[in-house]
């Protein structure tokens, strides 16, 4: 997981405090400490679900999560969108970030419709559902292994065989798998610095080369 503090990445290890159970179901905090040595601050989740009890209070399981919100921070720290991000993506993507301390569940439908959207304009897939406009993208192999892998887990992790509509109505509110939107966000950020910045980077070195070059009285690179 990414430490909504300082962005660390690290595997996390729950310690899941016991709240009991009302008419909503069972309810408990979730704690991670960022191991991080500039950070080392604790990360708080209230969950909802429904989950097995030992006879001395402690939680067998909390896998059934229906609900997670964060509390602590209230607010889930992204780094900010390199300039090279156009005005579309960075609005679909800010608005993303900044519901996600408050409803996962919307976050991920906002970031599964700018997934779309981006796949769309910089892919150039034929328009189907997002499951199967994944699939096009993965077999092109017009990205690298490890971005096929990782646009590939976002059906996976997001259950899409189980929640269809999140393929085919990509903006709809629905159920979230825990950690799916916080995944959806980090891939796209990926595709981001693939589509948008890399290029980008790179023009700008050949221009910078091309006019040493120029200066020098030799041809520009091709």
């Amino acid at each position: 997981m990414k430490c909504p503090h300082c962005l660390t990445e690290f595997h996390d290890r729950n310690i899941d405090i016991d709240l009991g159970r009302d008419i909503d179901g069972d309810w408990a905090i979730r704690k991670n400490n960022c191991p991080s040595p500039n950070c080392k601050r604790d990360i708080y989740y209230l969950i909802n679900g429904e989950w097995f009890r030992t006879i001395h209070g402690g939680l067998i399981s909390a896998d059934k999560i229906k609900n997670r919100e964060l509390v602590r921070p209230k607010t889930n720290s992204r780094s900010a969108l390199p300039p090279e991000i156009p005005d579309l993506f960075r609005e679909e993507f800010n608005e993303a970030c900044s519901v996600l301390c408050v409803s996962a569940k919307a976050s991920a439908a906002l970031s599964r419709r700018c997934l779309q959207l981006l796949l769309r304009e910089k892919a150039g897939i034929k328009h189907d559902d997002l499951a199967r406009e994944i699939q096009q993208v993965i077999d092109s192999k017009q990205l690298p292994t490890h971005l096929r892998e990782n646009i590939d887990a976002i059906r996976n992790i997001g259950n899409f065989a189980a929640h269809p509509s999140k393929s085919k109505s990509t903006g709809e509110i629905v159920t979230v798998e825990p950690g799916e939107a916080e995944w959806n966000l980090d891939v796209i950020e990926l595709l981001f610095d693939f589509y948008f910045v890399q290029p980008e980077r790179s023009k700008q070195k050949q221009e910078a080369l091309n006019k040493k070059l120029n200066d020098l009285g030799k041809p520009e690179m091709k």
